[in-house]
């Protein structure tokens, strides 16, 4: 299993976590999505590797940002 980690600028509240857990867990080849709204922090779980611009465009589509990949 692969684990990726990034920074996600922009979410204040368990919704925001919601909708990012929400699309990045419809990345093709995600099994697990953990964020921790006090830190930003974005932790994916893979079976392979899955690209970072895949899950920052997700991250986009629910309305916030990824700032390191």
């Amino acid at each position: 299993m692969n684990t990726a980690t990034y920074t996600v600028k922009g979410m204040t509240c368990g919704h925001c976590v919601s909708s990012v857990k929400e699309e990045v867990g419809g990345v093709a080849g995600v099994t697990n999505v953990e964020v921790d709204l006090a830190t930003g922090l974005l932790t994916v779980g893979s079976d392979g590797p899955v690209d970072a611009a895949r899950i920052a465009a997700a991250v986009d589509e629910a309305g916030y940002e990824v700032v390191n990949q």
